[in-house]
């Protein structure tokens, strides 16, 4: 399984799991459909940030196969 912090495993509709900012401290994954990259360099050592098909906002910490 990749961790999503390498940009160019994550892709617009592929499913991801995130952790939005709200859950930093607990963890705690919200898992949807890519609709946006924003992070622009091509690694990030916390995952990628990306938006949501539904508008929520996170980095990517797993990457659904």
């Amino acid at each position: 399984m990749k961790d999503g912090k390498n940009r160019a495993d994550v892709k617009p509709g592929l499913r991801v799991k995130i952790v939005l900012k709200k859950d930093q401290r607990t963890g705690a994954l919200t898992e949807g459909i890519v609709k946006d990259l924003l992070t622009n360099s091509p690694t990030h050592p916390h995952g990628i940030k990306v938006r949501l098909e539904d508008g929520q906002v996170g980095r990517v910490k797993e990457i659904a196969e």
